[in-house]
């Protein structure tokens, strides 16, 4: 048995150390530098406040423009290349609208992209790029709904990328996120199999790689333990048996092996395998809103609202039309992310709605449910900031808010925004399990650590060296094994040459 034990982990060590080095080590750089993405913080900076004269359309002439129905799920008022444009969101489908004209926008050209471009870069050099419909820089699904993008580059470097759906830059990638993320996230996540003939098979593959990989590294535990001397040293005097990089790889092993077992788990963890983080029965929280996003819910105009909003100070970039319970109202957000209420039938704005709305808003989801009310007012394992650069650092996580837990088969928990009426997020039991399986074990996002960064940055250089170290050493030692076998292969033949019989010759 033992001898299975040795040649598994041998032969699954020889094929996968290598990659796992590349992981660990592209997981240092991720540390600091993550994949490329547009912020709400970048996004409204860029944005040119809403203007309070001969702006917009009513709503009631936006919507039927779009062509679309049923009901938008979000609508903004925002500007592009200067000029205010509605956006409707339809789920999978963005649609724009010309604020102006109340015309389709159906398309997006080049020009267009450039004069998007020019307001968010200011003055520069551009240089078009082209369309896209997916590079190394834009695999991630949530831009699906603005694809094909226009590409264009800025004098320094930076690549923008700008919805043909819309004409938002919905995207920049610095030079130097793109030259770190080469040896960053595009290696981690094994993006060189993205966009190719091999980009139906990514899911498998890392899928079955990580699988694997868990697999060898429990294994190579199991093995480190058995030739581990507890009682009684070698004859060298040392408890492994081993020199140079196989006793590097052995005591690695022994002392960062449950955290390599954690950190390759849990990335297996992240792709959700098999569907085990989806709810069988997922919470429908469309009553949440109490109607449709219809115009005849929103009868104040845009500009009346925009000036309202800015007579009390706040220099309005961008305007949401919120629904909750059935209420209406529009969210005036400024470029720093400051943002006030504005009640749709008429009132003054204000910073934030009454908890007991917001649960009765609550309750329309599950009219016969019981609901656990809670109100956070500081961060807590489940609902957490991250730095801005990290997979999830752009999602906003204000305070206070206010945390809803339902009685359905799931037992999904909501929290809820009182300073837009938006919900923040929704997470039932296996996506609590995964904030367990992933979140904790793979980035660490524990806020003891999280609150005292250096402890947390050296807690992760710890495992990341150790496993490196581990990783390197094991690629060595499969190499030499490979070496060896090729080297063993051609002496026997060589001998097999030379002691060949030779038929006498006869006459």
């Amino acid at each position: 048995m033992k001898r299975y034990l040795y040649l598994w982990h041998r032969w699954l060590g020889i094929g996968l150390c290598l990659l796992m080095a590349l992981w660990f080590f592209s997981g240092l750089v991720m540390l600091y530098v993550g994949y490329p993405k547009l912020t709400p913080r970048e996004h409204l900076a860029q944005l040119l406040v809403l203007s309070q004269q001969d702006c917009c359309v009513p709503l009631a002439q936006a919507l039927p423009a779009s062509g679309e129905s049923p009901a938008p799920r979000s609508i903004r008022l925002t500007t592009v290349a200067g000029e205010p444009r509605y956006v409707l969101h339809y789920g999978s489908r963005k649609v724009a609208v010309d604020a102006r004209s109340g015309e389709l926008i159906d398309g997006i050209g080049q020009a267009e992209a450039l004069a998007s471009a020019r307001q968010f870069a200011g003055p520069g050099q551009l240089q078009y790029r082209g369309r896209v419909e997916e590079d190394a820089w834009t695999h991630t699904r949530s831009l699906d709904v603005d694809r094909p993008l226009h590409r264009i580059a800025l004098d320094n470097g930076t690549l923008l990328y700008i919805s043909s759906r819309t004409g938002e830059v919905v995207r920049d990638a610095t030079a130097t996120e793109r030259a770190w993320n080469w040896v960053g996230a595009w290696l981690h996540w094994v993006y060189p199999l993205r966009g190719g003939v091999l980009d139906r098979w990514w899911t498998d593959v890392v899928i079955y790689l990580s699988l694997a990989a868990t697999l060898m590294t429990l294994l190579g535990i199991v093995v480190g333990l058995l030739r581990w001397r507890f009682a009684k040293p070698y004859r060298s005097g040392s408890r492994s048996p081993y020199r140079g990089f196989a006793r590097w790889h052995h005591v690695g092993g022994l002392l960062f092996g449950l955290l390599a077992v954690a950190w390759i788990f849990s990335g297996l963890m992240s792709m959700n395998p098999w569907r085990v983080f989806d709810s069988r029965v997922p919470l429908d929280t469309s009553a949440y809103q109490g109607g449709e996003l219809g115009a005849e819910v929103f009868p104040m105009a845009a500009e009346q609202a925009v000036q309202q909003l800015q007579a009390t100070g706040l220099a309005v970039r961008e305007l949401h039309w919120q629904l909750v319970g059935g209420r209406g109202y529009l969210l005036g957000v400024d470029g720093t992310g400051a943002s006030l209420l504005l009640p749709a039938a008429g009132g003054e704005p204000v910073h934030s709605l009454p908890l007991e709305q917001l649960q009765r808003a609550a309750q329309l989801i599950r009219p016969q449910g019981q609901l656990q009310v809670e109100l956070l007012d500081d961060y807590d394992f489940y609902y957490y900031p991250r730095t801005e650069h990290s997979m999830l650092g752009h999602l906003q996580r204000p305070l206070p808010i206010l945390r809803v837990r339902f009685d359905d088969p799931a037992r999904t928990w909501l929290h809820m925004d009182p300073h837009s009426g938006a919900l923040l997020g929704q997470l039932d039991q296996r996506q609590r399990a995964s904030r367990w399986l992933f979140g904790l074990l793979h980035s660490w996002d524990w806020l003891p650590l999280l609150q005292r960064r250096p402890l947390w940055d050296g807690w992760m250089w710890l495992g990341g060296v150790g496993g490196l170290v581990l990783c390197v050493s094991g690629t060595v030692l499969g190499w030499r094994r490979l070496r060896g076998s090729r080297r063993r292969k051609s002496a026997l033949r060589n001998r097999a040459r030379r002691t060949r019989v030779v038929p006498p010759i006869t006459e």
